[in-house]
C-alpha cells in the first residue's frame, strides 16, 4: 500500500527555538527525521514548513517541501493544508511524523500506515506501547489509551487509566493488568479526513485533557491503535534531549 509522509516543521518553538534547524551530526534535525521516514515503505516523504529558511536546509539535502501558512493553531491545519497543496484526498494514506524525532522506527511509520488499510471503518490510526513504570503511568505528561476489544480506541487521557476501582493496595500488581498502554504521537490519516479535520468544532473534553484526537472520537470518528512492543527513540522538545540525542548518533 503506498502512502505519504508529511513532516510538519515549525520554527516558533518557545523551549528551543529553530528546532527542525538544531544540527544533529552534520545535518538539521528536520532532515534526519525525513532520512528515517525514506527508510519506510513510503512512497513520499514531504516536510510541511511555514519556513523558508526550513525549505531552503531540506532543499540542501533533497528533501521535498511544501510552504504552508504561517498562522495554522496546530498541525494538523498545516497538514490540512499541504493535502490540498499536493492533491491528496479521498482514502489517500497519509502518516504525520513528528518533526522533533530523529530517532523513530520506520518498521512504526509503515505499521501505523498498514492500519488504515486493516481497518476501513477508521479515519485515523496510531501507535502505543506498554507503561511499565508507575511513575510513567502517574505522569500526566504521558498520554495513555485504551482501547475496545476490536483495537480501536475508546479514550486517550492524561491521567492514569485504567485505574483500580478501590485503589492500589498492597499486594496488588504495581500497575493494572493488563497493563496500561501509553500513547505514541504518530499519526496516520485518510487524507479526505485530514483535510475536513480542522473545520471540525473542537470538543468540551479535548480542551480539558489539551488532546487534539478526542476531536475525532467525539465526533463519531474511529482510531486503530497499532501495539508496539518497542518504546519509540527519544523525542526533542529540550536542549537537554538535543545533546542526548547529538551523544547517540555520534
Amino acid at each position: 500500500m503506498g502512502f505519504c509522509v508529511l513532516i510538519p516543521a515549525r520554527l516558533a518553538s518557545t523551549r528551543l527555538p529553530d528546532k527542525p534547524l538544531a544540527d544533529i551530526a552534520g545535518k538539521p534535525m528536520v532532515v534526519r527525521v525525513a532520512e528515517r521516514a525514506r527508510a519506510s515503505s513510503a512512497s513520499r516523504v514531504v516536510v510541511a514548513t511555514d519556513s523558508e529558511q526550513v525549505v531552503r536546509a531540506c532543499a540542501d539535502h533533497g528533501v521535498e517541501t511544501v510552504l504552508t501558512r504561517a498562522d495554522h493553531p496546530s498541525g494538523s491545519d498545516r497538514l490540512a493544508e499541504a493535502c490540498v497543496q499536493l492533491g491528496l484526498d479521498g482514502d489517500d494514506v497519509v502518516v504525520n511524523v513528528q518533526g522533533d524525532e530523529p530517532l523513530i522506527a520506520p518498521a512504526l511509520i509503515d505499521s501505523v500506515a498498514a492500519l488504515l488499510a486493516q481497518r476501513p471503518q477508521a479515519s485515523m490510526s496510531t501507535a502505543a506501547h506498554a507503561i511499565e513504570n508507575l511513575d510513567e503511568f502517574r505522569n500526566p505528561n504521558v498520554v495513555k489509551v485504551v482501547l475496545q476489544a476490536d483495537g480501536l480506541a475508546l479514550y486517550f487521557s492524561r491521567a492514569p487509566i485504567p485505574w483500580w476501582r478501590d485503589g492500589s493496595r498492597p499486594g496488588e500488581p504495581a500497575l493494572p493488568e493488563p497493563r496500561p498502554l501509553r500513547h505514541v504521537g504518530i499519526y496516520g490519516y485518510r487524507a479526505g479526513f485530514l483535510r475536513q479535520f480542522p473545520a471540525l468544532p473542537p470538543a468540551p473534553v479535548e480542551h480539558c485533557e489539551a488532546l487534539e484526537q478526542l476531536r475525532a472520537l467525539w465526533h463519531g470518528h474511529r482510531i486503530a491503535v497499532h501495539v508496539t512492543p518497542d518504546a519509540p527513540g527519544p523525542g526533542i522538545d529540550t536542549p537537554e534531549d538535543l545533546a542526548r540525542v547529538r551523544k547517540l548518533f555520534s
